[in-house]
């Protein structure tokens, strides 16, 4: 029996890619797989990474202004045109030739400019990084809020699933009373309105998971088929804000949190620019050296020089090869020196620049100053509503105990006919309300808590 190959490895390549789909469907991302899948494939992270590279050559380009510059350099001419002679012919003195040269320089002193440029280019790649440092901040807090916002959108769902399993109970239930006369078809009417209203409430938390999850997989920038979030057990203890009062909170942060340390950073940056600006009120001194050589050769001649062993004997002399290497060495000249470059009047153009440098050194003072009172706002704005979450929730639990006793309540007093379909799902709804209102405060809470661990450094998986 022959097998036909194409058909098998067509069959092959369906086979591994369809386990590989499968793979990637039953893939269950945890809290942690994302945010490091976020910060790892994040656009805006690696744009921002590349900077920090920038940096990095800013800080070669600065190191390098301490250093001698070198320069080579040859061409390559040539020349046409003729004379007349003594005997009235014409002579062509056609010819081509050669230059070479290597120059160097360095700057010795220009004001302390190259060593303010060079701080700053230090500053610039511990600026470029607290800048990465927090764009992944906000990143994994986004992540964070999104993942919590699926579980909290999947517990909805998880409620409204149960709702129906309790609605189609008292249809049957219902169904079988009014077949048996006890009860009015008009009692179930109003179940079965309920029922339907249950599956609206039902299909209404489905399409919350789904643009949940939806979010959360735009946001890590992956396929969101088949994408899937592993469940977490929150535990909801009080003194998780005992202990910590704003003032502390602000104190660690103040000192830790990298838009702090930026703000701080740009203000040393600021006085290193009024520093490049005084610097042209100095000299600068500035040290070349250079050599030279050349080669030239008229058309049409040989390449020669008449020596005369003896100058008091014109009529003594010798007609010696000159060529390419003999004109370059007998052509090799050296020079060096040194310049200064005294700034003695510009028209007020350098006590501007210091000005503006000085003023500008002093907004950005400014700047960190409502850097540390937006940061003392914002933690105590986290903190006014992680206590007003906890309250809530606490709250919400209260509430979801007596209405789950009411609701109890209810059904007896429906069995025994002294309530009727309205007046039970009136209850039901109360207590379907009061789960919604649990869960929403307990993962608000949790969230909220997540901001007061952003500003004091913890990590947000844990």
């Amino acid at each position: 029996m022959m097998i036909n190959f194409n058909k098998l490895l067509t069959l092959t390549f369906f086979t591994v890619g369809f386990s590989v789909s499968l793979f990637a469907q039953e893939k269950v991302w945890t809290l942690q797989e994302s945010v490091d899948y976020a910060l790892e494939n994040n656009i805006r992270v690696k744009q921002t990474a590349l900077d920090t590279e920038i940096a990095d050559q800013n800080l070669v380009t600065a190191r390098g202004n301490f250093l001698p510059n070198l320069n080579g350099s040859a061409s390559q001419n040539w020349n046409f045109g003729s004379f007349i002679s003594q005997d009235g012919t014409r002579v062509a003195r056609d010819s081509r030739g050669n230059s070479f040269g290597l120059n160097t320089g360095v700057t010795l002193f220009n004001g302390f400019r190259n060593t303010s440029v060079f701080k700053q280019a230090k500053l610039g790649i511990e600026s470029s990084q607290l800048q990465l440092d927090i764009l992944k901040d906000n990143i994994s807090l986004n992540v964070v809020n999104q993942y919590l916002n699926i579980l909290l959108n999947k517990e909805n769902l998880k409620v409204a699933t149960e709702q129906i399993l309790i609605s189609e109970k008292q249809v049957n239930r219902i169904t079988e009373l009014v077949d048996s006369g006890v009860r009015p078809r008009a009692d179930l009417y109003e179940v079965q309105a309920q029922l339907a209203s249950d599956q609206e409430r039902l299909i209404n938390a489905e399409n919350s998971v789904d643009l949940a999850v939806l979010a959360l997989a735009q946001l890590l920038q992956v396929s969101h088929d088949g994408f899937e979030v592993e469940s977490i057990e929150l535990n909801i203890p009080s003194v998780m804000i005992q202990g910590k009062s704003t003032d502390d909170i602000y104190e660690y942060a103040v000192q830790n949190r990298p838009e702090i340390k930026q703000a701080e950073l740009s203000i040393e940056n600021a006085q290193l620019d009024v520093d490049i600006a005084k610097s042209a009120f100095y000299p600068t001194l500035s040290f070349g050296a250079g050599l030279g050589t050349s080669y030239q050769h008229f058309q049409g001649q040989n390449d020669t020089r008449v020596v005369f062993p003896d100058p008091s004997d014109p009529t003594n002399f010798a007609v010696l090869p000159n060529g390419f290497g003999q004109q370059f060495e007998d052509n090799l000249g050296y020079n060096l020196g040194f310049n200064l470059n005294i700034p003695i009047f510009n028209g007020f153009q350098t006590k501007a620049n210091v000005n503006r440098a000085v003023i500008n050194s002093k907004k950005i003072a400014y700047s960190l100053e409502q850097e540390k009172q937006d940061l003392r706002t914002s933690i105590e704005q986290a903190y006014a509503d992680a206590k007003a979450a906890f309250k809530q929730f606490e709250a919400s639990q209260t509430s979801l105990e007596a209405q789950n006793e009411s609701f109890n309540n209810a059904q007896e007093s429906y069995n025994f006919g002294v309530m009727n379909a309205f007046e039970l799902e009136q209850v039901r709804n109360r207590y379907t309300n009061a789960q919604a209102n649990l869960i929403n405060a307990k993962y608000n809470f949790v969230f909220k808590t997540k901001v007061l661990d952003f500003y004091l450094g913890i990590p947000l998986t844990e």
